[in-house]
């Protein structure tokens, strides 16, 4: 039976690709983090700016982005972040949580400690209690860390959440063995390669270099080790998906990390930072838009540069079913 037919014998398999509802934390103290840079080349050290100004140029840029998604038709749901203990990552929640259409939450261990602190156990209570999802489930893989593994959320995992396959490059962020962890626990299968930059360093997570929608795939096939691109490539046009290539150029330009979310206005929408979408030709931009809809594209330099993620890392999906009204 191929991937395919899956979804159309089995009710487990009933999940949509792209949530309607999205999960974002608002920063306080945003800066770039020492903890995390000698495992995510992408992120830059900016030596010359201050805290408090990185800190006022993304918070614009976090709400420039929320506003455009909550225009496109996708609901935000908005938490603050604390100011203690300082988590200067906390704009990227995907790394430590994952919300699914079962009603499991899936918490996840990360390898930098001061990313750990992120870990808000009250924003998943608000989430039921003031947001009306409901939570039956929670699968805690945090005790790897103890023995320095770790899975850094839908940041080492992109979701296939229609056939259940979970694409995972290998990192020092990403372990085989809490892979298979959460494979177990969730149902899933996994394809997990080796992928590096032109400059032959890992690439530290999935997320920058492929993005699976309902009826696309992007996908940088020349960061994938050589003997390794077909195996990926074979499974994702096995879905049936238009898959668009990407180079490394448009890697290096976020191009990868852009994410397919529920529209209450068109049915659903690509999101992407604008330095992604100028880096993407027209052709790729016409296969995204006709296999998934329209392009909801932010600016957001000053968090992608210190940063080191883009809009995708931004957004916690929210799959959880909700409450039934009485």
């Amino acid at each position: 039976m191929g991937l395919a037919d899956r979804q159309l014998t089995d009710r487990r398999y009933f999940d949509k690709q792209g949530a309607a509802d999205v999960m974002m934390i608002r920063p306080v103290a945003f800066a770039g983090n020492p903890q995390t840079r000698a495992s995510n080349a992408f992120q830059q050290v900016d030596s010359g700016s201050e805290d408090a100004a990185n800190q006022a140029a993304a918070l614009r840029e976090f709400d420039g982005l929320a506003a455009a998604l909550e225009r496109a038709g996708v609901t935000v749901h908005r938490f603050e972040d604390t100011p203690e203990p300082h988590t200067p990552d906390s704009i990227f929640p995907n790394n430590w949580v994952s919300f699914h259409a079962d009603g499991t939450v899936v918490l996840y261990p990360m390898l930098a400690e001061n990313r750990r602190l992120e870990r808000r156990l009250d924003l998943i209570e608000a989430l039921s209690t003031k947001h009306g999802f409901h939570a039956s489930r929670l699968i805690d893989l945090t005790r790897h860390e103890h023995t320095g593994r770790y899975l850094e959320g839908t940041g080492s995992l992109v979701l296939d959440r229609l056939h259940r396959v979970a694409y995972a490059c290998v990192s020092p962020r990403t372990d085989l063995d809490v892979l298979g962890d959460f494979a177990q626990q969730l149902d899933y299968d996994i394809v997990a390669f080796e992928a590096h930059d032109a400059n032959g360093k890992a690439i530290y997570h999935t997320n920058v270099l492929m993005s699976v929608g309902e009826r696309f795939a992007a996908v940088c096939l020349d960061a994938i080790r050589e003997d390794e691109r077909d195996g990926v490539l074979s499974q994702l046009r096995g879905t049936g998906r238009a898959v668009v290539e990407l180079s490394l150029e448009q890697m290096n330009a976020f191009a990868g990390n852009m994410l397919e979310l529920g529209s209450s206005l068109t049915g659903s929408v690509v999101a992407m930072s604008q330095q992604a979408f100028d880096a993407l030709t027209a052709e790729q931009r016409a296969t995204l838009e006709s296999s998934a809809g329209p392009i909801v594209a932010a600016a957001i330099p000053t968090i992608e540069k210190l940063g080191g993620g883009s809009v995708r890392c931004m957004l916690a999906e929210l799959h959880l079913p909700k409450k039934k009204r009485l």
